[in-house]
């Protein structure tokens, strides 16, 4: 993510900020990519802090409009968790505009989201033809943890979860194509295969044992859908890991120029290369604090192909070239 100018005096904005330091009011312009210091603002930013502008005044923003269905307020800590949770989401979202999906050139559908709080019973998050469903109650930090011990998992987060379950809503836009789905089938496998059955079978049995060789991470060796999503989610967490640490002026011998974007790099494996070093160098950092590591997976030949993979699809087909 880019650190942005400030529209009205010196100093820098960061993709979450309502205000500058001296407390001036802004907003993030998706189009422009830079924030503005006037109205119209979405009409959420009141109830859930959302910092985009709006089409027109009393208007929801490009990510808002997206949310078809929000949470029950009655639930306990539902708007909250929904404001952590659409933040997220404008992360996600914005992050992908930089390959063109979902902005005004992407000729193709928007996610519809349903963002649910969780009552008496949980949420279970997924995509149907378009359709995101999330539990805005993951947003929560002592649940979020649980549920990662409770599952295994090394990583859980809100924008790990937009990332994931948008990834499928990407494929499901690309098997629109049948040269992707040709090449997805030799990649990962056939989606055909009964999802319901695989899902029973990881959960009974677990992976394989040899599931790091070709997979990265236990669920997406569940089914070729898992995988696709869990690969997807994951080329875009290393791109925005290492667009962030340009932009934040790191520097590291493994950055080709001070200008360089990685957003516009066509080698993903000059890319996943890179964004692997920095995430070590980082893991080393936290580690220093007594912290989890940023980035906790092992990348082995057969996943970084497919990296390589998603990167190309993700780059070129939002415009369908």
């Amino acid at each position: 993510m880019r650190v942005f100018s400030n529209p009205v005096g010196s100093g820098s904005l960061w993709f979450d900020n309502l205000a500058t330091a001296d407390g001036t009011p802004v907003a993030y312009d998706p189009q422009a990519r830079a924030f503005l210091p006037m109205p119209p603002f979405c009409a959420n930013r009141e109830v859930i802090g959302c910092n985009w502008i709006a089409p027109e005044q009393g208007a929801f923003c490009r990510s808002c409009a997206m949310t078809a269905l929000a949470p029950d307020p009655s639930i306990t800590g539902a708007f909250p968790n929904w404001a952590t949770t659409e933040a997220a989401k404008r992360w996600a979202i914005d992050n992908l505009g930089r390959w063109h999906w979902f902005r005004p050139e992407d000729p193709g559908a928007r996610p519809v989201f349903h963002m649910l709080a969780e009552g008496p019973t949980p949420v279970f998050m997924g995509h149907a033809e378009g359709v995101v469903t999330i539990s805005v109650a993951e947003a929560d930090p002592v649940l979020s943890i649980t549920r990662r011990q409770a599952l295994d998992e090394p990583y859980r987060t809100m924008i790990g979860h937009m990332r994931h379950e948008i990834s499928h809503m990407l494929w499901w836009r690309l098997s629109l194509r049948q040269d992707f789905l040709d090449a997805f089938r030799t990649m990962f496998g056939d989606e055909r295969a009964d999802y319901t059955a695989a899902l029973q079978r990881h959960y009974n049995q677990g992976p394989a044992p040899d599931w790091r060789q070709y997979y990265l991470t236990t669920y997406a060796s569940a089914h070729p859908h898992e995988d696709w999503a869990e690969t997807a989610a994951h080329l875009m967490h290393l791109t925005d890991i290492t667009d962030s640490f340009v932009a934040a002026g790191l520097s590291s011998p493994e950055i080709p120029s001070a200008g360089w974007d990685p957003y516009s790099e066509p080698d993903a494996y000059r890319l996943i290369h890179i964004a692997a070093g920095l995430a070590v160098g980082v893991n080393h950092i936290n580690r220093s604090m007594g912290l989890s590591d940023l980035y906790p997976f092992m990348l082995s030949d057969t996943a970084r192909r497919k990296l390589a993979f998603v990167h190309d699809w993700l780059r070129r087909g939002a415009q369908g070239l």
